[in-house]
């Protein structure tokens, strides 16, 4: 979705605060530069205090204020956080999980599927969306907030399940077969029996529950969309902040959504994306995860929620956040907005800092935010709807994401699929090569170059036929261990493995273990670079591949750990191992894309590299815009090796061949 200038603002909630301030929050917001503020998302309870009985005081005074003062408003449906008086009136609302029901308080606790939970959730959407539908400055609408089904598992759901299964297996012998039910004495014989599936020890099984619970996510946020389209006037847009799977901080693809699929319902994909910061501040997780959702309707995105100050530990050093915010920018997203604006005096996020710290005073993380607002009016018409054409693409899968939290990897656990793929896509970012995010719902993957296939688990054949396809007709495939093992049910192929794959990959294994201490080599070298094989370890065969990385072991040594291979018009890489040397890998990486000459990147031996990242688009004005990032607190200088054109920040004239002096933590943008 094109916008008509970049959103930067904050989440607001008059509801919290200790005192009346609306009026000088605003005011404050319009002397920072900042343009939209999104509201209402969590506070049902104060929209509707008892049952029936709707009160938009709060909205009201916001809206009005920020009318007086040029911000625009995103109004969330307040629907995933439940008034106390609701769950009162229906006890069963809560999730039934495998933990157990749910006990209030928390958010996101209750049945998205429950009958009274939807009644009543739709009667405050449409009563929200009536009273607001008239007011010129509210731009659009967000769909719930960071959803997903919470495990709902209760009796209501387990019959959708089964309901579900039979639509997908009309013969309940093939439904056995497929997944494997002689095991252990778990054949359903009569759907009427089927049990209780929180219990299953059949982990196909309890990955399509997941595949399931993913779908209701989906349908329930189609269903959000359909009732406020009836309200949306010409202009308006539906948006959802998608959220990430969670280690300390934003990490990689949500488990428990299928973000393709939900985002369809949507005029625009939103995101949610928090990461680390001060000495830890990499950017790599606002690439990653912005790139995720810059796939999710292939244009641009909103950043919905990101940190200002943050959790205690996050408090940015001076210049990350004017850093961090062209980063979302120059990544494609479309506005920068913070969770929240100010500090919150009770409850479980009182430590999760706005914009403001609880005093409610200007500190240095508002004054910066000045800085960046100002630059934004500036500038950013010349940086809205960045438009970016890159050759390589990571793929992502829901599927083998869920196979490997139930089969993961030696330490990496529920995490394993997101480890493998970050391994990749992180060491793409260091290179400064850029690139997109592709559904494994795509068989046409022709509009890449090459495709990188992080621990591909569980895929149909039709998957499977299609990447081996686009290698023989020219594509390039670097893929890794765990690929091609197991069906969408994950059935574990009974024939040659990689399934299908190892004839473009020209690589194949029959065993496979943790490694303990087995080291990694480049293959024929006695040399000095050298790794620690970690997380899976398969023993592969060359038939027609190339060995580029070995195992130095006593026992493993005649193994590769790593090869290449030539096959049709295309070629492969294939990493048979997980390795601790980010720098062994950069080469092996950028080696392969030298021999593919993949087009579109800088990969000369003095190329840019982390901590200064390379990011590049066309705006709107159909211009080349070029942003050079320090990720570092030293000053850096870049070489800028494109055409003549203007430092958008400074107005300097910049040439072929000159050199760019970046401050910490600094930002240069040219125009060409």
């Amino acid at each position: 979705m094109n916008t008509d200038r970049l959103f930067f603002g904050a989440a607001y909630y008059s509801e919290y605060l200790p005192y009346d301030r609306v009026e000088q929050d605003m005011e404050m917001m319009e002397r920072a530069g900042m343009n939209t503020i999104r509201i209402a998302e969590s506070t049902w309870s104060t929209l509707e205090p008892r049952d029936g009985e709707f009160d938009f005081s709060h909205i009201d005074k916001m809206l009005a204020a920020a009318a007086r003062h040029n911000i625009s408003v995103i109004i969330g449906t307040p629907t995933y956080a439940v008034p106390t008086w609701l769950v009162k009136k229906y006890p069963d609302m809560l999730a039934i999980t495998k933990n157990g029901q749910e006990i209030y308080g928390h958010r996101q606790n209750m049945d998205i599927t429950h009958p009274g939970y939807r009644e009543h959730a739709e009667r405050v959407i449409r009563a929200l969306a009536e009273h607001v539908k008239n007011v010129p400055h509210v731009i659009g609408y967000q769909l719930d907030n960071e959803t997903k089904s919470y495990g709902t598992a209760g009796p209501r759901v387990q019959s959708m399940f089964v309901d579900y299964l039979k639509e997908q297996f009309p013969d309940i012998d093939a439904f056995n077969h497929e997944f494997g039910l002689d095991y252990w004495s778990n054949r359903v014989n009569d759907w009427n029996d089927f049990p209780d599936v929180r219990g299953t020890i059949n982990q196909s099984l309890e990955a399509e529950f997941f595949k399931f619970q993913r779908s209701l996510v989906t349908e329930f946020l189609s269903w959000q969309a359909d009732i406020l389209r009836e309200y949306l006037r010409e202009g308006q847009f539906l948006t959802q902040n998608f959220d990430f799977d969670w280690t300390s901080h934003s990490f990689g693809y949500q488990s428990e959504v299928n973000q393709y699929e939900a985002a369809a319902c949507m005029t625009v994909a939103g995101a949610d994306i928090y990461h680390p910061s001060n000495d830890a501040l990499t950017g790599m997780e606002i690439t990653v995860c912005g790139n995720i959702s810059r796939s999710l309707k292939q244009g641009n995105y909103l950043i919905l929620e990101t940190e200002a100050q943050g959790q205690t530990p996050w408090l940015p050093y001076p210049g990350q956040l004017r850093l961090q915010a062209y980063s979302h920018i120059a990544n494609g997203a479309n506005s920068v907005m913070y969770w929240h604006w100010h500090s919150i005096h009770n409850a479980i996020e009182s430590y999760w800092k706005g914009v403001l710290s609880h005093d409610f005073s200007e500190n240095e993380t508002y004054r910066e935010a000045c800085v960046i607002g100002a630059e934004f009016k500036q500038i950013g018409a010349h940086l809205k709807n960045l438009k970016k054409e890159n050759k390589i693409a990571v793929l992502l899968d829901n599927a083998s994401l869920s196979g490997l939290k139930l089969f993961p990897l030696k330490s990496a656990g529920a995490d394993s699929y997101n480890t493998v793929m970050r391994w990749l896509a992180d060491s793409l970012c260091r290179l400064n090569i850029e690139f997109d995010m592709v559904s494994s719902g795509e068989r046409d993957f022709s509009r890449y170059e090459c495709v990188v296939v992080p621990a591909l688990y569980s895929a149909p054949e039709s998957l499977l036929r299609a990447l081996s396809s686009y290698v023989e007709n020219g594509g390039h495939l670097i893929a890794t261990f765990r690929s091609g093992f197991s069906d969408e049910h994950l059935k574990i192929y009974a024939d040659t493995q990689p399934h299908i794959l190892h004839e473009c990959l020209g690589v194949r294994y029959d065993q496979f273990t943790h490694p303990g201490q087995v080291t990694v080599v480049p293959a024929g070298a006695s040399g000095s670079q050298s790794a620690h094989a970690r997380e899976w370890m398969e023993l592969l065969t060359c038939d027609t591949a190339e060995p580029v990385l070995s195992f130095r072991h006593p026992v493993y040594g005649r193994y590769a750990a790593a090869a290449k291979n030539r096959f049709g018009k295309g070629s492969s890489l294939y990493f048979g191992t997980m390795f601790d040397n980010d720098g062994m890998l950069d080469e092996v990486l950028l080696s392969y894309l030298r021999e593919i000459s993949l087009s579109g990147a800088d990969l000369s031996e003095d190329a840019p590299r982390f901590p200064l990242t390379v990011k590049r688009g066309r705006n709107d004005f159909d211009k080349e815009l070029c942003y050079y990032l320090n990720f570092s607190g030293d000053e850096v200088t870049a070489e800028h090796r494109l055409s003549e054109g203007t430092e958008l920040l400074s107005g300097r004239t910049v040439t072929a061949g000159d050199t760019l002096v970046l401050p910490p933590w600094g930002v240069a943008i040219v125009e060409m």
